[in-house]
């Protein structure tokens, strides 16, 4: 208990010191929780504008659509299969879909846009696409109109309540044509969806292409992301049938998956470097405390005092200094993490343009999650700890007659 209170006396007998290795650790936790953070959160944010706001975690095909996505390969709506899909507690909602190209056109522009007949209720559950609309009302059931997403509005100049013109090839081989009300204008996360996309609903959509009562996906939204395969091996074994694929997003997205990996391999690397950094801020202030307490320990050794007793001091004394650091550090990241994940980091100009060539939004936010703050401040500890070991082989090895040399 005496070396306890002893060590605590040594920390505030050189304010200066303490607070500088105090602040050493400080922002070493700010820096390597905002580095973890800022990048989870780009990477939910890439999946969630990937995933949740148009594929869906899990989607439902006949055998062997997405290797070639035509109306053909539709298969019909089944009831049955809606509910026994259903059973698995992690699924949330389910919705069904038919999707194909066609060619829209305004008076004199014309552009390749993608379709999607949605039933609107069960759709939002899923992609929340209502909150998508930045302009005009939101589809209802067998409403006659269409929602346009705002790079395709654009690029064909059409805008609310305008007309457009869709032209495609419908199931087994008809032809498709119609023309239909603008009833809203959707802004996307993803600059490659809000470039092409044109939702109906789904009766509507099945009328234009003849593919009556028929469906190319069944698209779902899990309550926990991180059950994926489980939830789709359950599907599998609910009996869906034979003539059905499940493919989770990673399947049907293998490149973001792989962009993912890439991009976190890298961040190792980055986050490697910073923790060399931090080491050698850390140490730093090490070396400063153990020069400046030289004669100190010299003298302590010299009268009596076992080295055993003062490694044991120095080692509590880091144990505060270290452990309070680290706190400190976390608490006053929070704030920071939550600002950025409430007001994201977004770049402009010809580097949101590169951003946007490639199908990312240019927006960098943080990820809130709590183990970015436990992981890194337990790593930033260790570090600060296993450094603590120097002024220990410091103490072993003093001489006191040199030591307390002026």
């Amino acid at each position: 208990m005496w070396l306890i209170k002893l060590a605590w006396k040594n920390i505030w007998r050189n304010r200066s010191r303490t607070l500088i290795t105090m602040a050493a650790i400080f922002f070493a936790v700010i820096l390597s929780v905002l580095t973890s953070s800022l990048q989870d959160g780009v990477f939910d944010n890439l999946v969630k504008n990937m995933v949740s706001f148009y594929s869906g975690y899990i989607q439902v095909h006949k055998k062997g659509y997405w290797d070639e996505q035509v109306l053909d390969n539709s298969f019909e709506a089944s009831y049955k299969m809606e509910q026994s899909v259903l059973t698995d507690h992690n699924i949330t909602a389910i919705s069904p879909r038919l999707e194909s190209f066609a060619l829209a056109s305004s008076a004199a522009i014309t552009k390749g846009c993608l379709v999607v007949g949605i039933s609107p209720e069960e759709e939002n559950k899923i992609t929340r696409l209502k909150e998508k609309i930045t302009e005009g009302a939101y589809l209802q059931e067998n409403d006659p109109g269409i929602l346009l997403s705002e790079g395709l509005s654009k690029r064909l100049q059409l805008y609310l309540h305008d007309t457009i013109i869709l032209i495609g090839q419908g199931y087994q081989g008809a032809t498709a044509a119609g023309k239909y009300p603008v009833n809203g204008i959707l802004k996307f996360g993803s600059p490659e969806l809000n470039d092409k996309a044109l939702f109906m609903t789904l009766p509507l959509a099945q009328d234009f292409y003849g593919a009556y009562n028929r469906l190319t996906s069944y698209v779902m939204a899990l309550k926990d992301n991180s059950s994926l395969q489980k939830t789709s091996a359950s599907i599998i074994d609910a009996g869906i049938g034979r003539e059905y694929e499940v493919m989770t997003w990673e399947e049907m997205m293998p490149d973001v998956v792989q962009h993912i990996k890439t991009d976190t391999a890298s961040s190792r690397i980055i986050q490697g470097i910073l923790y060399l950094l931090i080491c050698f801020g850390i140490f730093g202030t090490l070396l400063m405390m153990m020069v400046e307490r030289k004669f100190e320990i010299g003298m302590l050794v010299a009268i009596g005092m076992k080295k055993i007793k003062l490694i044991l001091l120095l080692l509590i004394e880091s144990v505060i200094t270290v452990v309070s650091g680290c706190l400190l550090g976390i608490i006053a990241s929070m704030p920071v993490v939550w600002y950025l994940n409430r007001h994201p980091i977004s770049l402009s100009g010809e580097t949101a343009k590169i951003y946007e060539r490639f199908g990312f939004e240019p927006v960098f936010p943080a990820s809130t999650e709590t183990i970015h703050f436990i992981t890194q401040g337990l790593i930033v500890l260790m570090i600060g700890l296993v450094l603590s070991l120097y002024p220990m082989v410091k103490v072993i090895r003093v001489r006191p007659v040199l030591a307390m040399k002026r």
